[in-house]
């Protein structure tokens, strides 16, 4: 075998070394037998080219990918050769006119993703079109029409891309779609759902927030039946607000809707990230049924009008208080420009004592202080101690149980209308879409702490 770039691609060191010696290439079907005597059947993938030069990868049969030390390497026989195609071939979506029409707007993630294996990272590049190619099941819930919007990871979205999404929804809700889907990323997905809340007003139909945690080459990527539900809640659910349609359980039981003004990605990796905070989810989705679970939501009604409010001040910031934390910040962020600023704060809503001179600046400076609880769970009320009587008193205002994200996205909204501080506090504190609620239910915070017996004997019972 020659020893070209392309047949050896991304690969170093002894590892290309190793492959040149078996007479192996990328793409070649292979049984590998390491040192132990272990056998593992697969194709020799791509390596990254940010990656060592010390470990073979393998894509196997059972679709999770291996990486062996060559020092552990005895043996690898070529079976055969093919290259792989890491891309969806893109479908035109078939028209049945008996269906719902649906619009999926594509902004990226891992819900439109694939590997790129020159560096080893998930890279935005299915169109929505390919979605389809990856989930034909979707021709039998609507007519969906798709349009890619951006291709970004959701850490790159802004305010220009929140406006234009905005304002796409907007024109599809004109145009005649029954619901709206928008493929998203999930790391920043609840600020987006958040903002679309404020942006996206009067809605006639469902919107839907959809992501993956895992990408779509991954035998457990939950892409497709995320998608899925979403869609089918954009074509038959009965809920006209902002939502975020993710994995329920860990399994692939049914997905949950959550209120796009009180969801938070509470997991890294889970499939099962998003939480409701403050509250209980809208509903349960599975393929075939919804369960609604309460009757607190706006309903679908075609003959109401969306509004579209699609304006943004990004000189906003969340300011997460630690103990110890110094007033320079704060007088940084005035100097800086800064209109407004989210204290995540303690307990009920405190900060230490020596941040209230530079608090107080920032109300002199014209800058609109709101605070919240980095508990996440509860209210702020800053009424109970004198420390939170202070610090209303220097102009800090209470958003109650408004989670701080949520807070920041309205706050930038809100400043976008107007910077009377008078007005941006009303308006603040004046709930559109859930963000504050009068009371949590009973049921709407519970932490299932592994270890305790009663517990351990619950999962006992319902783990699958």
């Amino acid at each position: 075998m020659s020893e070209t770039r392309d047949e050896l691609k991304g690969y170093k060191g002894r590892a290309r070394a190793a492959l040149v010696a078996h007479g192996v290439r990328v793409w070649s079907q292979v049984r590998l037998t390491n040192d132990a005597g272990s056998v593992f059947e697969g194709v020799i993938l791509p390596r990254s080219e940010t990656l060592d030069g010390e470990h073979v990868v393998l894509k196997l049969i059972n679709g999770y990918n291996v990486g062996i030390n060559v020092d552990r390497i005895a043996r690898i026989e070529e079976l055969g050769w093919k290259e792989a195609i890491y891309k969806i071939p893109e479908k035109e979506f078939p028209a049945r006119p008996n269906l719902p029409k649906v619009t999926l707007l594509g902004t990226g993630g891992t819900i439109a993703s694939r590997l790129d294996y020159r560096t080893g990272a998930v890279i935005p590049a299915f169109t929505p079109g390919e979605l389809y190619g990856a989930v034909p099941e979707l021709a039998d819930i609507c007519n969906l029409t798709t349009k890619k919007l951006f291709g970004v990871f959701s850490e790159n979205m802004a305010k220009e891309n929140y406006i234009a999404l905005a304002e796409a929804i907007g024109e599809e809700i004109e145009a005649g779609a029954a619901g709206i889907v928008i493929g998203h990323g999930t790391d920043t997905m609840g600020h987006t759902a958040a903002i679309l809340s404020f942006m996206v007003q009067d809605s006639p139909v469902p919107i839907v927030l959809v992501g993956s945690q895992r990408s779509s080459d991954r035998p457990s990527s939950d892409a497709a039946l995320n998608l899925i539900h979403a869609v089918r809640t954009a074509a038959y659910g009965d809920i006209a607000e902002v939502m975020i349609a993710m994995f329920g359980p860990t399994s692939d039981r049914y997905g949950l809707l959550h209120r796009g003004t009180r969801c938070r990605k509470m997991h890294s990796s889970y499939r099962s990230t998003f939480r409701t905070v403050g509250d209980i989810p809208l509903a349960t989705v599975s393929r075939d049924a919804f369960t609604y679970l309460t009757k607190d939501f706006r309903r679908r009604d075609p003959s109401r009008h969306v509004k579209i409010d699609a304006v943004y001040d990004d000189r906003t910031t969340i300011l997460y208080y630690y103990p110890g934390m110094k007033p320079d910040l704060v007088d940084a962020l005035i100097e800086k420009g800064y209109r407004g600023i989210v204290i995540a704060g303690t307990g009920l809503g405190h900060v230490n004592k020596p941040l209230y001179p530079a608090l107080r600046r920032a109300a002199e400076a014209g800058v609109h202080v709101v605070m919240t609880v980095q508990t996440l769970w509860g209210f702020a009320q800053m009424y109970v101690y004198d420390t939170g009587r202070d610090l209303m008193e220097l102009g800090v205002v209470p958003l109650d149980n408004m989670i701080p994200e949520t807070a920041l996205m309205k706050l930038s909204w809100v400043l976008a209308h107007t910077d009377d501080h008078t007005e941006v506090m009303r308006m603040m504190r004046d709930s559109l879409a859930h963000e504050i609620t009068l009371r949590e239910p009973h049921n709407g915070y519970l932490i299932m702490q592994g270890g305790l017996p009663e517990i351990e004997e619950w999962i006992k019972a319902h783990w699958k």
